[in-house]
């Protein structure tokens, strides 16, 4: 009826509404909902551009639980669906990045140690800590190398050091503050049956006599993984902070480990999680116990991986929904 008002603008309301079978009543009731519509949805644009300058790529499931009480406070009934075709029409929905260089080196002739997380149920903090390398996209074709170690309880990144290239210093001083993060007593469990455990892939860095060294002298126990899929919450964190709190490039490395600063602070303090039942990783550090989950395990994938496992290289499946 607006457009054709604009189209005859000399035909009144009432004639319109008595082409359409309607009541003056209902169009100006309509039009009234329209607006309120309007307004609302300029407001939840609002607080959700807001969220995005420090989470630019956080997903609208997680944006939804933190705009909720703002949804309350204003009276605003919108659900997830409708947040999500909100923000797709305004084009403020993550976008994926291109992939970048490798970062393990697992050919080489330090001693390799077995996985001793797997099915392994963590139930406290600082109990089990996984450990990765990526990369960090400068000016041109330079890439800077972020080192992390995340508590596998809590996903809380306890450590975390941003080096110009792949040595092992990164590692090492990332190690070093989570080490520090951590209570001597807690640290070394000399008569506990769950003593802290570091789980990293097999790359030079993690093998390395230094790397080693030091957590022998912690007396941390060391568990390795043989595939990516097997440290899958050091693969998700990096994800999460390059995808979702990280830009595609940086001008410079100081520049770069600035923005990582931020990013890890903003990852731990206030990012929920559905692994933590929608918590953040601070509020899950301080606690013990089973933590809900809020999603479900791809069947397809569970299956592909348990046919790599048993190692069989005559089997050859494709899985696909």
């Amino acid at each position: 009826m607006n457009r054709l008002r604009k189209e005859f603008p000399i035909t009144g309301v009432g004639v319109l509404c008595d082409l359409f079978g309607l009541t003056r009543q209902a169009y100006y009731k309509a039009e009234r909902r329209a607006s309120k519509r309007v307004l609302q949805e300029a407001l939840v644009l609002q607080e959700v551009r807001k969220i995005k300058q420090e989470q630019p790529q956080l997903g609208t499931e997680k944006v939804y639980l933190l705009i909720k009480p703002f949804l309350a406070e204003h009276d605003i009934k919108m659900g997830r669906d409708k947040l999500y075709n909100l923000l797709r029409a305004h084009h403020l929905l993550p976008k994926r990045k291109r992939r970048g260089p490798g970062t393990t080196q697992s050919k080489h002739l330090f001693y390799k140690h077995p996985n001793l997380v797997k099915d392994l149920e963590v139930l406290r903090p600082n109990f089990v800590w996984t450990s990765d390398i990526t990369y960090i996209r400068c000016v041109g074709d330079h890439f800077s190398y972020l080192s992390l170690i995340t508590d596998a309880y809590s996903k809380k990144i306890v450590g975390w050091s941003l080096q110009p290239s792949l040595r092992a210093e990164g590692p090492l001083e990332a190690l070093r503050i989570a080490l520090r993060s951590v209570d001597q007593r807690e640290k070394r469990h000399t008569t506990s049956p769950t003593p802290l455990i570091h789980h990293s892939d097999r790359g030079i860095q993690y093998c390395c006599y230094q790397y080693v060294g030091l957590l022998e002298k912690h007396q941390v126990q060391i568990s390795m993984a043989r595939e990516s899929y097997e440290n899958p919450i050091a693969e998700r964190v990096n994800g999460i902070l390059k995808e979702e709190l990280l830009r595609p490039g940086y001008p410079d490395h100081a520049s770069a480990k600035m923005a990582i600063a931020k990013a890890i602070r903003i990852y731990n303090e206030k990012r929920p999680h559905r692994s933590l039942d929608m918590m953040m990783p601070v509020q899950a550090h301080q606690m013990s116990g089973p933590i809900p989950k809020r999603w479900k395990k791809n069947k397809y994938r569970e299956q592909a991986r348990r046919v790599i496992s048993e190692n069989d290289p005559t089997i050859i499946i494709r899985f696909s929904k």
